[in-house]
């Protein structure tokens, strides 16, 4: 029978924490109006909308991003695919569905979908990716998710951003972001209201958000001023690289341990994923194992008891390996997992097979 000799390089990922939904003055784009009555009886709109804005000072780009809606209570979502850019201060206008031909039309929108939103409650999430959300049954069920940009749940919605979901709509109100989109204090409740709809796109005049601009006479000085941030993401490999030796088509070599530790100081924890690339010249069934989470941890991706869950290869979404809702311990959090096949070597040529696993952590 043929032998193998297999190799796996593993490399490391860290993040760090930039500011998000979660926090006021976020600098990542935001939801920062939803209307769903469009086309309702007395509308003002023939079709919902979603209007998206970045108070950031750099543009966003969207390729690859979408906007994603599943109705008050499921974990179902529709996705509606994005383009293009959002200029620093600007909105963006996502049209969706229309109810009737009742209402004034929307300014030109910057992308359109299909989606039809609820008036009495719903869930609305940017999302930097393609794949599906299967999340939403519970409050803070959808902040693990590391490719999350912004959720606002409103109404009736079981999940939602801080201590409860913005009120719900009508046919006449939309929930609309405080201070035209700059609130963001983390909280659905406190950063909307119901108000008229005022639907706005790429072509409305900026609004940014880091206050006035200095007077126009008088005398300034300038002082250099600088601070060294230390990182609040670490990550290091119990094995910089994994090697499984020589092994026969048909066989399952054993599994190798792979301690991984990450030290973070973020009072909001972190999460913990990982990727790979195919084995080369032929892919094999590689998967990891966590027998456990650390203090304040809990594992995702149906990892637990050993149990062995393929590793996505890129550009694939991430398998979730975990999260925390707390900073780490002094010496770091250990997650002890380990690298196996799923399940036995198939029959391929004989030589040397290696591939590339990446282990990312990313502050929530």
């Amino acid at each position: 029978m043929a032998r193998i000799r297999l190799l796996v390089s593993l490399m490391l990922t860290a993040g760090l924490l930039t500011a998000s939904s979660a926090h006021s003055a976020s600098s990542g784009a935001v939801v920062s109006q939803v209307y769903a009555g469009g086309g309702n009886t007395g509308a003002s709109y023939t079709n919902d909308f979603v209007e998206l804005f970045n108070p950031g000072t750099a543009a966003i780009d969207l390729t690859g991003w979408t906007l994603q809606y599943a109705s008050a209570a499921a974990t179902t979502w529709q996705a509606t695919a994005l383009s293009g850019s959002i200029p620093s201060g600007r909105y963006y206008l996502v049209q969706l569905a229309s109810a009737a031909a009742i209402g004034a039309p929307l300014p030109t929108p910057d992308a359109a979908g299909t989606t039809n939103l609820a008036v009495s409650g719903g869930k609305v999430a940017l999302v930097r990716g393609t794949a599906a959300l299967a999340c939403g049954a519970s409050p803070g069920s959808c902040s693990s998710n590391p490719l999350l940009a912004d959720l606002l749940g409103y109404g009736s919605a079981t999940d939602y951003e801080g201590a409860g979901a913005a009120t719900a709509l009508s046919s006449t109100t939309a929930a609309v972001r405080a201070a035209g989109g700059c609130t963001d204090s983390g909280d659905n409740s406190a950063d909307f209201s119901a108000t008229a709809p005022t639907p706005r796109n790429t072509s409305t005049p900026a609004l940014h958000c880091s206050g006035s601009p200095p007077p126009s006479a008088g005398a300034s000085q300038g002082a250099a001023v600088d601070i060294e941030i230390q990182p609040i993401l670490s990550i290091a490999l119990e094995r910089p690289s994994v090697s499984f030796g020589s092994a026969a088509s048909g066989g399952t070599p054993a599994s190798i341990s792979e301690a991984v530790t990450v030290v973070s100081n973020n009072a909001t924890g972190y999460a913990l994923a990982v990727h790979r690339s195919a084995f080369a010249p032929a892919d094999l069934p590689l998967g990891i194992a966590a027998a456990s989470a650390p203090k304040s941890g809990q594992l995702g991706g149906g990892l637990g008891g050993g149990t062995k869950v393929a590793i996505p290869i890129a550009p694939a979404p991430d398998l979730l390996v975990g999260t925390t809702a707390a900073p780490s311990a002094g010496a770091g959090d250990v997650w002890p997992t380990s690298l196996g096949f799923t399940a036995p070597l198939p029959a391929v040529a004989p030589g040397r097979y290696t591939a590339t696993v990446t282990l990312t952590v990313i502050g929530r």
